[in-house]
């Protein structure tokens, strides 16, 4: 009975959407006046997946990678003439947004504006960032399912504006076509897709532009390449590195050379020891191989850093080469420099500049520095 009643709900509201009575799609453009008057584009210095123009009276286009254009409308203005008809249009305040990126939750935060996020595609004890756990224990943000399984009755009738989703959407279309239809538009995120890794940082100026907190994205963009510009000016070293992770499956995990990863230990003053694996024009971070291979080609690493943001992590070198036992015959781990990440790393976007600085201060051997990201095996 629970089951023929939901179905009956979805449909009725899928019929709403269809007819435009119900959802948070485009306004009418009834009520159009008039026409944008270019002022001028905000100028990046990584990103190159975004574009943010600037019109008189205080409109803002945004655009991004797959063609996706968002107009910004200010409180109280009305909505320009001669618009494309697939242009995005939203009234600013901007709120009661379903955020299903989560590297994304982490800008949401620096630029205070967890209050713009009612749904989540993470649920409460997914988060390792402790504002977005209260937010969702409090009943601020409310988890409204995965990026493919959409609790869609939830979201319509929390009024959802806009669904902001990862690039993983892209293998659920018809995900993004129901959403479409009851009338919610939807942004991907293409921060992953930057070949800089200050490109990913950059898009917090993107949400900075759609959120109206411009002033706050640039105080903490600029806090983040004025750590990278410290590091990049001093003394490079010739040493290696590997990242890795061991799957469950028995296999090793390694970001293929052009990966952010590598670019960061790059910047950081190391060389990462895979240097030329994968496809560098594949969208693909990494690249999985047998053990065998990985011992054949990171043996004599001068550093090996294990990701724990996907497993959890190991907390001494004994429990990592119990997950793998002929890491016992690795340099790194005989010279005692083995390396874990912590669990968060990958939620704390904006943690870049920080995990470059702490790869530097590795390489440097600076044991006194304050780490925030890295942390040695014992």
């Amino acid at each position: 009975m629970k089951i023929r009643k939901k179905i009956t709900t979805l449909c009725c509201l899928l019929l709403l959407g269809l007819l435009g009575l119900y959802g948070c799609g485009s306004p009418s453009s009834d009520s159009a006046g008039t026409d944008l008057i270019y002022q001028d584009g905000m100028e990046l210095r990584y990103a190159e997946h975004f574009s943010v123009d600037y019109y008189e009276g205080g409109y803002k286009m945004l655009t991004v990678k797959d063609g996706t254009k968002i107009l910004i409308v200010p409180e109280g203005m009305e909505i320009p003439q001669n618009l494309e008809e697939d242009v995005i249009i939203m009234q600013e305040p901007v709120r009661d947004l379903y955020l299903v990126a989560s590297a994304a939750m982490d800008m949401f935060g620096k630029l205070d504006a967890l209050d713009t996020i009612r749904l989540s595609g993470q649920k409460e004890d997914g988060w390792y960032l402790e504002e977005a756990k209260e937010a969702m224990r409090s009943g601020d943000i409310l988890y409204a399912g995965k990026y493919n399984k959409p609790d869609y009755e939830l979201i319509v009738s929390e009024g959802c504006s806009l669904a902001i989703e990862n690039v993983m959407i892209t293998h659920s279309p018809e995900v993004v076509e129901m959403l479409k239809s009851f009338g919610i538009p939807v942004l991907i995120d293409y921060s992953s897709y930057e070949s800089h890794p200050l490109g990913r940082v950059e898009w917090i100026r993107f949400y900075g532009a759609l959120l109206d907190k411009e002033e706050e994205a640039e105080r903490e963009f600029a806090r983040q390449t004025a750590i990278v510009d410290s590091v990049t000016s001093e003394e490079k070293t010739d040493k290696t590195v590997a990242f890795f992770y061991l799957t469950s499956n028995g296999l090793v995990q390694v970001r293929q050379s052009s990966d952010y990863i590598p670019k960061m230990i790059e910047i950081a003053g190391g060389r990462y020891i895979f240097e030329n694996l994968g496809d560098p024009d594949s969208a693909r971070s990494t690249v999985s191989m047998q053990i065998e291979e990985f011992y054949d080609g990171a043996k004599d690493a001068d550093y090996i850093i294990y990701n724990s943001s996907i497993d959890g992590g190991v907390a001494s070198v004994e429990e990592l080469i119990a997950k793998c036992p002929i890491l016992k015959d690795f340099r790194a781990v005989q010279e005692g420099n083995v390396w874990c990440t912590t669990n968060d790393m990958y939620q704390k976007s904006l943690s870049i500049g920080d995990l470059i600085e702490d790869i530097h201060n590795m390489l440097l051997g600076k044991e006194g520095a304050d780490m925030a990201y890295l942390f040695r095996l014992e």
